[in-house]
């Protein structure tokens, strides 16, 4: 399907020309004010401003989308994702926070080691479920692609590592707009 997504305030991401991005640089996030966007089978096919609309594109897809003003940005790409996993860290992390070391956390039952038992202790429909809905929640925050790290406990051969790389693929093109502060949505395309 082609989309056009008309009106956009800020087009974020937008640049003449990308060079390779070092230091500072990183920091920075160009953009094109009062923009379009055009969607080919989920690729971005074009873009522009909108006074060049109807210059770059003589002939219109059927769907278009106004944006209202509102921001367009390309999804999140989340390079380090440990998306299987049985228990949650999170009273480790508080722990952390509180001073306590590696190795006391790990006196207290806690650690990699227990995130390994508790892994292999969980069924592969369980962490198969747990990881879809994680990724669904990924991808609803508006990250279009994840690399799913092995975990600990997780080899080639076990079910936890099936969990994972049985996922579904996120769509290619996952485009967010931001109309106000209270009004985020995301589409897949």
């Amino acid at each position: 399907m082609d989309i056009l997504i008309i009106n956009i305030r800020l087009l974020a991401g937008a640049r003449e020309i990308s060079p390779l991005l070092r230091g500072n640089a990183l920091a920075e996030l160009p953009g094109l004010s009062d923009a379009y966007l055009l969607i080919e089978h989920g690729t971005i096919a074009d873009y522009g401003s909108m006074h060049e609309l109807e210059i770059n594109l003589p002939v219109l897809p059927k769907t278009i989308v106004d944006a209202n003003n509102g921001i367009v940005f390309p999804s999140w790409c989340d390079s380090h994702t440990h998306l299987v996993f049985a228990a949650s860290r999170e009273d480790e992390f508080i722990q952390k926070l509180q001073g306590a070391s590696y190795a006391d956390i790990a006196a207290g039952g806690g650690g990699i080691l227990n995130s390994a038992h508790c892994l292999n202790a969980t069924s592969e429909e369980t962490l198969y479920e747990h990881a879809a809905a994680r990724l669904q929640q990924l991808s609803l925050a508006g990250t279009g692609a994840v690399e799913i790290k092995s975990g600990y406990g997780l080899t080639v051969s076990r079910k936890s590592f099936r969990s994972a790389t049985n996922q579904a693929c996120l769509p290619r093109a996952l485009i967010s707009l931001i109309r106000s502060s209270a009004e985020i949505s995301f589409t897949a395309v």
